[in-house]
């Protein structure tokens, strides 16, 4: 059934990161300038596989395993993505973006929450089903 809570959770996730792609800056210095663009290939790749991740697991309600899959693979991409934020950052020289960093660093960790909760969910829904099916 596609009104479960974790398909509010994956609708969260694809939400986030579809913004972080399309609207804030990921990282911004003193002056304006962006540092890490979100048109970098690698950057570009790993919100495209998190939100196309998120899609294909709202989709595949019924298979609650590959949906459990998928989150993991998902929370996995974010954690990568997350890395690559934080090598580049620490990476950068002088004190040239002490004041703002940018509100992109923090999507991907709000990301992976609300995966984590639709995990806890759809294990949720996996003991119901199992406990049901013992009973028969």
């Amino acid at each position: 059934m596609i009104q479960r809570i974790q398909t509010i959770y994956l609708i969260f996730s694809a939400i986030i990161m579809g913004a972080l792609f399309m609207w804030f800056p990921i990282v911004l210095s003193d002056d304006g300038l962006v540092i890490i663009e979100r048109n970098e290939p690698l950057v570009f790749g790993l919100i495209f596989v998190s939100i196309a991740l998120a899609i294909i697991s709202i989709l595949s309600f019924k298979k609650r395993q590959l949906q459990f899959v998928l989150n993991r693979l998902n929370i996995i991409s974010n954690f990568i993505l997350l890395g690559v934020f934080v090598y580049r950052l620490l990476t950068l020289s002088g004190e040239t973006i002490v004041s703002e960093k940018g509100i992109g660093v923090l999507f991907p960790i709000i990301s992976i929450v609300f995966l984590v909760l639709a995990n806890k969910a759809v294990k949720r829904d996996e003991d119901l089903v199992k406990s049901v099916d013992r009973l028969r």
